[in-house]
């Protein structure tokens, strides 16, 4: 947790304090340890001089030690010690003959070298703990002991007086700090608040105040709020015309990045990120190795290359995934620069099926009217017999009608891939459909000797537009009628019924397609499987992709492939009349 400046004012001033207070607390306890042990060291060297002094005046009288250990405290051991470290008498010892030298105790080693000293430890004799003092005479050396029990630790345990006078003085101490650390973090703190206040909303009516502490910390705070306010309504105005910008790069159908001078990234919009996944895979706009991908190597080379005399903008192409981009590239002033994505895919697509498309128009025009040029030409410059006229004249006609056929065909598509909004949708029994189609190509079908089986189940319903759904099974006919030879039988069936679809087959056994590799190309405009399959054949060319189309509006697929027994078989799929959920089509009201 990150502490105020008051707190860490605070702070130090109380380990500072905290220290000196451990530092006499703790001299304080050695000083009445110290003061408390040369008492009782001073009561002991007492003992040793008067046991001394009686000892030397009457060593000649027997029973002298047992005398003074009687007239001295009952718990004080008192033991004599000769020069060599021999024991001459101890009054707990009844017989001394037993006991080690003494020479080597910690007591009467250091007594011989500084005269006295004192040792607390455990009596090697006894087994009990002791406070020895010894001292050193020109005889010998007079050792004093009193048992190291509570009452003479509590003797040696400094009382606590002095310790509650210090610890009071302490908080005392840390109180005055605190009010002390509060006066000058107060200055701060207001700084502080103000910063606080900008970092939240910027917004400071009502949380600062309009008076200030006459000194300087004061007058830094007015003129820091009032640059801040200057520096506010710049920002401000900055701020709409950012957001005007940022909103039209956003909406914008372009992918756009903007780039640092150090080539990090500084803004970018949906579509920039939509493109890069194609382009780059998983790597972000913010990937450091953003600008390392193969596809931007152009950016990194007009990059290197740029000068103050270059053009600062460079566009070039470039293909991923089956998808084409125009990348465009803007150098600044100030060494940044931006990247602009454009996805012309499509675009390209539709351009090339448009110069595609008008060649196919340009041909499939072309014939029929040089035909029916032909045929007037001949009619008007020509003397010819009635017969002949007449019959050059039906010729001409039907070429007319093969180019009504051609411009209706081409505006019912234009209307699917443009206009499908514009059909209405309802339920359509496809045995009602069949049957027309039947009537209507009766003549078509008997010359042909082309039969037609519905095997259907009885009633079975669509969910579409049935004008197109006509166009279907009209043009499936017609292709077969066409191209399929004579002596045919088609069939109609249903597959399967699932998930809201109709799959239906329209197979046929004529003549089929020996090459696997142009099937797919059926759905094609224009497209013709062989040179004898032309317009004197039937047909616009634009049948099946216009049932293709049709499928594709009502949510179907179709597909195409070579029957069991010769012919095409036409696999497709319709919605039932009950689908009615999200993503599928809904009959009009």
């Amino acid at each position: 947790m990150r502490l105020t400046y008051q707190n860490r004012l605070t702070l130090s001033f109380v380990v500072i304090f905290v220290v000196f207070t451990a530092c006499i607390v703790i001299f304080d306890r050695r000083q009445a340890l110290y003061y408390r042990t040369e008492a009782l060291e001073e009561r002991l060297d007492a003992y040793a001089d008067i046991i001394h002094t009686v000892a030397s005046r009457d060593q000649a009288q027997a029973g002298v030690p047992d005398t003074l250990a009687a007239l001295l405290p009952p718990n004080l051991r008192l033991t004599f010690i000769d020069g060599d470290g021999q024991v001459v008498y101890d009054n707990l010892v009844g017989s001394v003959d037993t006991m080690e030298n003494h020479a080597g105790r910690p007591e009467v080693q250091q007594a011989h070298k500084s005269g006295s000293a004192y040792d607390i430890r455990t009596s090697a004799t006894t087994r009990q703990p002791y406070i020895y003092y010894a001292k050193y005479f020109d005889d010998g050396f007079v050792r004093v002991a009193l048992p190291y029990d509570i009452q003479v630790r509590h003797f040696l345990k400094p009382d606590n007086i002095s310790l509650y006078i210090i610890l009071g003085l302490f908080l005392v101490g840390l109180l005055f700090i605190h009010y002390v650390g509060g006066l000058f973090g107060g200055a701060v703190k207001r700084l502080r608040d103000f910063a606080e206040a900008v970092a939240s909303d910027g917004n400071l009516s009502g949380r600062w105040p309009t008076s200030f502490p006459n000194d300087e910390l004061g007058d830094l705070e007015q003129r820091i709020i009032a640059n801040y306010r200057h520096l506010q309504e710049k920002e401000q105005t900055l701020a709409y015309e950012r957001e005007k910008l940022l909103l039209h790069v956003q909406s914008s159908a372009e992918g756009i990045c903007f780039f640092r001078p150090d080539a990090t990234v500084e803004f970018y919009n949906g579509l920039f990120l939509q493109y890069l996944g194609t382009i780059g895979g998983d790597i972000m706009p913010n990937d450091p190795h953003l600008l390392d991908l193969p596809a931007f190597a152009p950016v990194r080379t007009f990059r290197d290359g740029a000068s103050e005399d270059t053009t600062p903008c460079y566009e070039t192409r470039l293909q991923a995934q089956g998808r084409e981009f125009l990348l465009k590239i803007n150098l600044f002033e100030d060494g940044g620069f931006e990247i602009v994505l454009n996805d012309i895919t499509q675009q390209e697509k539709t351009q090339r099926l448009k110069q595609e498309m008008t060649g196919n128009i340009a041909h499939e025009l072309r014939t029929p009217v040089t035909s029916i040029r032909g045929y007037l030409e001949t009619v008007l410059e020509t003397p010819l017999p009635p017969e002949k006229e007449r019959d050059f004249i039906g010729k001409a006609y039907r070429q007319t009608l093969s180019l009504s056929e051609l411009i209706r065909d081409m505006s019912l598509l234009t209307k699917i891939e443009n206009s499908a909004a514009s059909f209405r949708f309802a339920p359509v029994r496809l045995d009602n459909i069949i049957d027309r189609v039947m009537t209507e190509l009766e003549p078509a079908l008997q010359e042909k000797r082309i039969t037609l089986h519905n095997e259907l189940p009885a009633g079975v319903t669509v969910l579409g537009n049935e004008s197109l759904i006509y166009s279907v099974f009209r043009n499936l006919t017609d292709n077969v009628i066409h191209h399929a030879g004579s002596d045919v039988t088609i069939t109609i069936a249903l597959r399967d019924r699932r998930d809201g679809f109709l799959y239906l087959s329209f197979a046929d056994n004529g003549r089929g397609i020996a090459e696997p590799e142009k099937l797919h190309r059926l759905f094609e405009r224009f497209y013709r499987v062989d040179e004898g399959r032309t317009r004197d054949n039937g047909g616009s060319g634009l049948g099946l992709s216009i049932v293709r189309n049709i499928i594709n509006l009502h949510k179907g697929t179709i597909t195409v492939r070579s029957g069991r027994n010769g012919g095409l078989d036409f696999l497709f799929s319709l919605p039932t009349a009950d689908r009615n959920d999200n993503g599928t089509i809904t009959p009009s009201r």
